[in-house]
């Protein structure tokens, strides 16, 4: 067994578990007041008016560390670092600088979907054994295009590393099963994923189309199935949660092609989402998510 400190983020208190909504950075490209887009000091005023507790990102270039943990810390902001490791190496230069800065956690995507079998766990054994080394909780995202790539191979990682936690996003193999109506047969697969929770990014899939808007208050159908599924993580992680431990959860809504536009092809593209009120939305589904899995 690994260094336990990999499974989960901790905030070294004797408080009980707690939720940490996080907002993607990603997630800020592009918003704006209709006329600009936020400046870097108004997407974090944004984020924390909102009620967001933490930020998930790149680590910052060194010519923007400093800058980025003024505003961090002004805010009390906690810090999730993203990696898209294809050995080693690459993971081991991302932990020493998300180390140097301060981050809570690595949120991996996996590279790539060409990697399979053997090859996939061996890699993924690696990646946490370096992370356990460096003392920093690593979690794989269930993400498209990677080693995660579909929901059958993923169930084999997962029953192969007893120590593989994941970043859940099911909206990924939902849109690559086409599971328009979710699906009684993914049911268990999804359970599977869902026992090994560690984060979790909320988005929601029609079986068609990766991200779409789920109306003002959330009255697409396939939210039910959502939430169901974001409960039922909660619920696994809250039975392994020990005191002063944290569960990083945010709305992942990414900006064109991700978000649906008028016209993919034109010059000046217009979405067809306030991505902003959904991101809010999406917020406020999390809490509620949370609340019913302490039931």
């Amino acid at each position: 067994m690994t260094n336990m400190i990999q499974h989960r983020v901790n905030d070294c208190s004797n408080a009980s578990p707690r939720l940490d909504i996080q907002q993607a950075w990603w997630t800020m490209v592009g918003l704006g007041d209709g006329q600009r887009e936020w400046t870097f000091e108004e997407k974090f005023e944004k984020i924390a008016e909102a009620g967001f507790t933490g930020i998930v990102g790149f680590v910052p270039e060194p010519a923007e560390a400093e800058r980025w943990r003024r505003k961090l810390d002004e805010y009390r902001f906690g810090f999730g670092a993203l990696a898209f490791p294809r050995k080693r190496e690459d993971l081991r230069k991302v932990l020493h600088q998300a180390k140097h800065f301060g981050a809570q956690y690595i949120n991996a995507q996996v590279m790539d979907s060409f990697v399979i079998g053997d090859e996939a766990i061996a890699l993924l054994n690696g990646l946490i054994d370096e992370a356990a080394a460096a003392q920093m909780p690593f979690f794989a995202e269930t993400h498209r295009g990677r080693v995660t790539q579909d929901l059958h191979r993923t169930v084999e990682y997962v029953n192969a590393i007893p120590d593989l936690r994941l970043t859940i996003d099911l909206s990924h193999y939902v849109v690559a099963g086409e599971l328009a109506d979710g699906s009684a047969q993914a049911e268990p697969f999804f359970d599977d994923l869902l026992r090994r929770t560690s984060a979790i990014h909320a988005r929601v899939s029609n079986g068609q189309q990766i991200q779409v808007d789920i109306g003002p208050n959330g009255e697409h159908p396939m939210v039910p199935h959502f939430m169901r599924w974001w409960e039922n993580g909660v619920r696994y992680w809250l039975q392994e949660a020990l005191p002063g431990d944290v569960l990083p959860v945010l709305p992942e809504l990414g900006p064109p092609s991700y978000g649906i536009t008028s016209d993919n092809y034109a010059a000046n593209r217009l979405e067809l989402s306030d991505r902003w009120q959904q991101a809010l939305l999406f917020k406020r589904l999390i809490l509620d998510v949370w609340q019913r899995a302490q039931r």
